[in-house]
């Protein structure tokens, strides 16, 4: 008898929303991912939580303010006028207008999203609102608005003060993901042990996703 139980690959995710590097490889590993799953192949894709600033204030912060008392204004002026940075993926990231902020919310935000089924669909209007929207993405007004734009039903959490119970998820998931021994992002890890950092060519996904 011909068994035609399908294997489903499982990737793990893990990104923050003001990391620049995560999103031109999310944007990639999702195209990568698209195409695998057209060819009728399942894909679990688990999105994992990380803030680079869990400092950040909520209330956001012009990220050209940050870069000129971090790294000194002629680095800050550098950054903001640079359009090159995700042209060659079709990406509008417009740096000089993002709002730094803090991503807990977002990551909670997102969290909600994965128990409806929409988790990658999150993260890319996340990610887009931050680099290409300029909004501040710790706002409860914005993540409702965000939400509902991709079709999720919000928790009502919105804001950095959410609830304890889901601050509690947010930090057993960070902890569980340092634990897991990842210190930067992105990184992708697949359920055959490959693991992929930095900014990876699409091809590089495709190749881990169909070996």
């Amino acid at each position: 008898m011909v068994n035609d139980k399908r294997i489903v690959r499982t990737v793990d995710v893990v990104v923050d929303f003001v990391c620049v590097h995560c999103c031109l490889a999310f944007t990639r590993f999702r195209r990568a991912a698209n195409r695998y799953r057209a060819t009728g192949a399942d894909l679990r894709v688990r999105l994992r939580p990380f803030q680079l600033r869990p400092d950040a204030p909520a209330e956001g912060e012009a990220l050209f303010a940050v870069h000129v008392r971090e790294r000194g204004e002629r680095f800050a002026r550098e950054v903001a006028a640079d359009s090159t940075i995700g042209a060659a993926d079709g990406l509008d990231i417009r740096l000089r207008d993002a709002i730094f902020t803090n991503t807990a919310a977002a990551h909670r935000l997102v969290a909600v999203a994965a128990e409806q089924g929409l988790a990658e669909e999150m993260t890319e209007r996340l990610f887009r609102a931050y680099f290409t929207d300029g909004v501040n993405i710790a706002e409860p007004d914005v993540l409702d608005r965000l939400a509902a734009e991709v079709g999720v039903a919000s928790s009502g959490d919105g804001g950095d003060g959410g609830g304890g119970s889901d601050n509690d998820a947010l930090s057993a998931a960070l902890a569980e993901v340092r634990a897991s021994g990842v210190t930067t992002v992105p990184l992708f890890r697949f359920d055959d042990g490959t693991v992929l950092e930095g900014e990876p060519a699409e091809a590089e996904f495709t190749s881990a996703l169909t070996r």
